[in-house]
């Protein structure tokens, strides 16, 4: 998406920046990992494919992402600097939203476009895994969607309009629910999201994945407000 090009997040345990082609590097080390493959389902890729991807979830209507990096130090300043708060070595992983139009029509109770929309986490840094911190990722990039979901939706009703060549209007777009998809066996991951409020809905499908949903994405999030929680400009040296 294009919405968070120029923003960042900041808690007091980590900042999320955009995803830029300075990170794709660090980024494609990561992913040659096997453990990590395997956790995210994907299969390896160049440095060129990867660059590709970078430029591809940019310009995606459907995709918002941040990089994970170590917290600033100072959370009242009103920007920080791209190549210095996102460094190779301050790099941890990613957070991701995947947005997919509400087909069920069961529970279309309007004409308004309804979405939903699917979360994400990848620690890649073996330092920073078991402490926590996923957590407190998913809980701040939980509140920015919040915070921003009017934006997101319009960006991504827009790119849905676009991609069906279609000039239909929805009265206000929707988002219906949020969901993470988790492999069975991944209890650490099964436990961060029921934390934050996501429920178990239904069994094990036929990829052995769990799905767990939030309903009420505005309630929790006026509920659980991230300690420092701050939206910050991301500068990029001219």
């Amino acid at each position: 998406m294009k919405l968070n090009e120029s923003s960042a997040v900041s808690t007091t345990r980590a900042l999320l920046v955009p995803y830029e082609s300075r990170h794709v590097p660090s980024y494609h080390q990561w992913m040659e990992d096997p453990a990590i493959q395997e956790a995210t389902a994907s299969e390896p890729l160049t440095l060129e494919e990867e660059y590709e991807n970078q430029q591809s979830w940019r310009s995606s209507h459907d995709k918002l992402t941040f990089i994970i990096c170590q917290p600033v130090t100072d959370n009242s300043a009103p920007s920080v600097h791209a190549g210095q708060v996102d460094s190779p070595e301050k790099m941890i992983g990613d957070v991701n939203l995947f947005l997919y139009p509400n087909d069920d029509e069961e529970e279309q109770a309007d004409d308004r476009f309804q979405c939903i929309g699917e979360v994400d986490i990848m620690i890649a840094s073996h330092d920073h895994r078991g402490k926590g911190l996923g957590r407190t990722v998913v809980s701040g990039f939980l509140q920015y969607i919040s915070r921003n979901l009017e934006e997101i939706l319009h960006e991504y009703y827009a790119g849905e309009r676009e991609q069906a060549g279609t000039a239909t209007n929805s009265p206000k777009p929707r988002l219906r629910m949020l969901m993470a998809k988790i492999n069975k066996d991944n209890s650490k991951s099964i436990a961060l999201f029921k934390s934050l409020g996501f429920e178990q809905e239904g069994d094990v499908n036929y990829f052995g994945e769990l799905k767990l949903v939030l309903r009420d994405l505005g309630a929790y999030a006026t509920a659980n407000v991230p300690e420092g929680y701050a939206e910050l400009v991301y500068e990029r040296e001219d």
